[in-house]
């Protein structure tokens, strides 16, 4: 395990290049025997830092949970970040593409929780229960680390390329909708470029946040009544830059736009 002196510094590497949207080399690379745990510890320090900085956190994001970002990324096992409340954004918002490193976009479907959901043997079920509404939302990806060549390892310490979210109108609840056949068409600039569908995140997007409530339980945590939990992408990430309009069509979940400026 990295010691905490080595943590600090890596935790502090990263603040820094979010703050000046900087790509730093990868940390697998100088540290090969990092673990996952140690990566959990890094992002955790860098999250204790922007709390303590004034910054609030609204929810949770869940990575690498679909076979076409496991093919993408070449990681085979899910992952988790935090989200602070100003990379919130809205349909129609214009996104300052400055902000964000090697800048990508995912579909997805956020989840807002109406009571705490907690592990250790949390089944889908039990998430689709404490799940108030389902919500289409955009992922902004926002990697620190160089690309080429990362890990698991690299991609949780920073905080598992979460950038920003773009929420849209429609709420649904659970059993309001199969979730699992909602739909996603991503458009740039008028084109086409990925489809798929929701079911494509472990067979049912909600499955992620009963695995994430599961995973908390190891560390002592829950999952928190009013948190937000973005369920993982069911579409390969697509690159965007600035001047590019984005739109995607979720089908009976409405509609998403934004543009990058």
């Amino acid at each position: 395990m990295l010691t905490d002196a080595q943590i600090d510094v890596i935790a502090a590497e990263l603040a820094e290049a979010d703050r000046t949207h900087a790509v730093i080399p990868r940390i697998t690379a100088r540290f090969p025997d990092a673990t996952v745990d140690d990566s959990y510890r890094i992002q955790g320090r860098w999250r204790d830092t922007q709390l303590a900085a004034g910054r609030t956190l609204v929810g949770r994001k869940i990575g690498l949970t679909s076979k076409a970002m496991q093919q993408a990324t070449g990681i085979t096992e899910p992952d988790y970040g935090v989200m602070f409340d100003d990379t919130v954004y809205r349909s129609g918002d214009e996104i300052p593409v400055a902000l964000f490193s090697n800048v990508r976009i995912e579909v997805e479907l956020a989840f807002v929780l109406k009571t705490p959901l907690e592990g250790p043997d949390c089944t889908l079920e039990d998430a689709l229960a404490a799940i108030d509404y389902a919500v289409p939302a955009l992922e902004v990806l926002n990697s620190h680390i160089e690309l080429e060549g990362r890990t698991i390892v690299d991609t949780i310490s920073d905080n598992a390329a979460y950038g920003a979210m773009v929420l849209g109108d429609v709420h649904k609840r659970p059993d309001e909708i199969d979730l699992r056949w909602v739909p996603g068409v991503l458009s740039r600039n008028g084109e086409i470029e990925e489809t798929g569908v929701a079911a494509g995140v472990l067979g049912h997007p909600a499955t992620g946040v009963a695995w994430l409530a599961n995973t908390f339980h190891q560390h002592g945590a829950r999952l928190e009544a009013g948190e937000v939990i973005l369920a993982g992408s069911f579409t390969r990430p697509m690159w965007v830059s600035q001047g590019d309009d984005v739109l995607c069509d979720y089908g009976p979940m409405g509609t998403i736009s934004c543009r990058f400026v």
